[in-house]
């Protein structure tokens, strides 16, 4: 009898601890993008001159244990873990012009997260975009590149991600500059992402990409106008 309390008293105190670091990332992810994320734009030269406070949400994105998670906070995490692992690798070969100067930075070089080795692309879709069928997320994910959708200045929380995430896709598709409508051509530019992960957009049922762009979009865009894409520019996005 008192093995198996013991055991349940472990157990418990367990979870206690694994929530408890949880909920430190959450905050301590939060503090680092207001710290040096701000307009969308990061501050690499200082992130790397300051490397103390990366590498230590980096080790915690290799050493966290998500076995007592539940589904929101497990969406949180790898939202944070991908945003942090992009800069975190920027930093690390910092100066760079491009995400794109480093070999292998999206599809080839591994990292661990709740230690399992992942590229950046798994960890977007097979642990995003797969799992939770939740496009928004591709407005939430930054890429280290000006023609990706802005960064935020905070982390998302298990909580409120839901509302985080609407807003950001409301930010980027009311952008002039990142949804580009020309009206007196009856045409409208969007963003290469909606090429790449075309079928991401329409997962839930809309008919077509601009089906799913007036679900955010203050002023829907005709369904008569033509679709095209604006070049995808892979500069550094830096402060």
């Amino acid at each position: 009898m008192k093995k198996t309390v013991l055991l349940l008293s472990i157990f418990f105190l367990g979870g206690i601890v694994e929530a408890a670091d949880l909920s430190g990332f959450f905050k301590e992810s939060d503090a680092f993008f207001k710290k040096y994320v701000h307009n969308g734009q990061v501050a690499y030269k200082s992130i790397k001159a300051n490397n103390v406070d990366i590498q230590s949400l980096y080790t915690d994105i290799e050493t966290m244990n998500l076995a007592l998670a539940n589904e929101k906070q497990k969406k949180a995490f790898y939202a944070n873990a991908y945003n942090l692992i992009v800069i975190y690798q920027v930093a690390k070969y910092y100066p760079l012009k491009s995400p794109l100067d480093q070999s292998g930075f999206f599809d080839k070089v591994k990292h661990k997260v709740a230690g399992e080795p992942v590229t950046l692309n798994f960890l977007e879709i097979k642990k995003l975009i797969l799992t939770y069928k939740d496009p928004r997320i591709h407005f939430a994910l930054a890429c280290a590149a000006k023609s990706c959708p802005p960064l935020a200045s905070f982390a998302f929380m298990p909580d409120t991600m839901d509302e985080q995430l609407t807003t950001r896709t409301k930010l980027a598709l009311n952008n002039k500059d990142w949804l580009i409508v020309k009206p007196a051509e009856k045409k409208v530019l969007l963003s290469k992402i909606f090429d790449w992960y075309n079928k991401d957009f329409t997962m839930n049922g809309e008919n077509s990409v601009i089906d799913f762009i007036n679900k955010y979009r203050n002023a829907p865009i005709a369904s008569n106008y033509t679709v095209g894409y604006y070049e995808y520019n892979w500069s550094l996005n830096e402060e």
